[in-house]
């Protein structure tokens, strides 16, 4: 049996012994994707752990994905791997800003900084988390510079203070006005001739902006 009908043999299993609970199944690119709702989501990873058929033992990797534009604009998902087996599945569910999603630090003691990381980038709540704070930005960051409508310059910035001795937070400040920048795309190419270029085989192009023309 190839790896795509053991998985799809997988789905079924899953899908049998837990009714009603994986509300879709797709299988793309080698690896198995079940999706819950968020109040399911232990009752299916802990399935996923302990049968026999499935045996995902390790929790690799779990991330928040951002689609504002939807009202349960967060995804949230979980990469599993059974050593036993040699393959991968990948559960996923959906929630909003303000509905926690239960935490699975009880079914892999790895969510731990995976659900902080989430937390502190994304804003999603994890209820039961053990220690639900900030990982990587600061304690006095606000917001959750992950989500798509956050702002690129966001909204402060630190600098040491020589006078005061310490680091201070301040809004942020544009030194500069906005300037229009020329760049070249690396597909089209610069419309003139590049300095170096003169001797090789060419089209005839623009001159190059503020050049003065060759003397005869």
């Amino acid at each position: 049996m190839d790896k795509d009908a053991a998985l799809r043999e997988l789905s079924d299993h899953v899908s049998a012994n837990l009714p009603n609970v994986v509300v879709d199944a797709q299988l793309a690119f080698g690896q198995l994707t079940l999706s819950c709702a968020a109040t399911d989501v232990v009752r299916l990873l802990k399935f996923l752990r302990d049968d026999k058929a499935a045996d995902f033992q390790t929790l690799i990797d779990m991330a928040a994905v951002d689609w504002p534009a939807r009202p349960q604009r967060f995804d949230v998902v979980y990469n599993l791997l059974s050593l036993t087996k040699n393959w991968r599945i990948r559960v996923k569910t959906m929630t909003d800003e303000a509905t926690p999603v239960p935490s699975v630090t009880d079914v892999y003691r790895a969510a731990g900084w995976y659900e902080r990381e989430a937390w502190d980038l994304y804003g999603v709540l994890f209820s039961g988390h053990p220690d639900l704070r900030r990982i990587l930005t600061d304690y006095g960051f606000e917001g959750h510079p992950m989500r798509k409508d956050f702002p690129l310059t966001g909204y402060v910035e630190v600098r040491y203070d020589a006078e005061q001795k310490r680091v201070v937070y301040e809004p942020v400040s544009l030194t500069q006005e906005f300037r229009t920048f020329e760049f070249m795309s690396p597909w089209e190419g610069a419309q003139y001739i590049l300095p170096g270029d003169e001797k090789a085989p060419h089209v005839d192009l623009p001159k190059p902006r503020n050049q003065a023309p060759k003397a005869n």
